[in-house]
């Protein structure tokens, strides 16, 4: 794919299935771009990347802060925007964010 990519990188696939899950709701339209490495998991698209703490409790079936993905994240691509509600991977200098 010749766009950049930006999104989480996760080190538990348990998790990863989750936000893989709670992306797609997210992002609707898009063609999400999955990597298992058995040791970390990655999660992608071109550009910008949203997952929002509504659709991450839809997922889990369960109240859920997107502070607590904090210790599954292992890495990431791309920059970060975070709140309370969402979490945005982004390119540097684009609009998206």
């Amino acid at each position: 794919m010749s766009e950049m990519l930006v999104g989480p990188v996760l080190n538990d696939r348990a998790m990863f299935e989750t936000v893989l899950e709670a992306a797609e709701m997210d992002n609707p339209g898009m063609q999400l771009a999955t990597e298992d490495r058995e040791g970390y998991f990655r999660i992608l698209l071109p550009r910008r990347f949203r997952l929002t703490r509504q659709s991450m409790e839809e997922a889990l079936g369960k109240p859920f802060r997107l502070s607590e993905l904090e210790p599954y994240l292992s890495s990431f691509s791309g920059r970060m925007l975070n709140s309370e509600d969402e979490l945005i991977f982004y390119l540097e200098g684009g609009s998206e964010a």
